[in-house]
């Protein structure tokens, strides 16, 4: 499994949505409210990424460490 490869698009797919969490809160028009409603699938969808890739790196530590035995 190419770890490298597959962190380099999840961070690719995590710069985009800084981006966007950066526009949303740029947005002088939303309130509080709606960019507090804008922000959360955001961060939630930053989460999910990064907890994925962290899961995919332990999967390949643990596949690589049985191959060892």
């Amino acid at each position: 499994m190419n770890i490298e490869f597959i962190e380099k698009k999840l961070g690719e797919i995590i710069d985009e949505l800084e981006k966007e969490v950066m526009e949303v809160l740029m947005n002088e028009s939303l309130g509080k409210g709606e960019t507090n409603l804008h922000m959360k699938p955001l961060a939630s969808t930053k989460q999910i990424l990064t907890n994925a890739l962290e899961s995919i790196k332990m999967v390949d530590r643990l596949a690589r460490e049985d191959l060892e035995k």
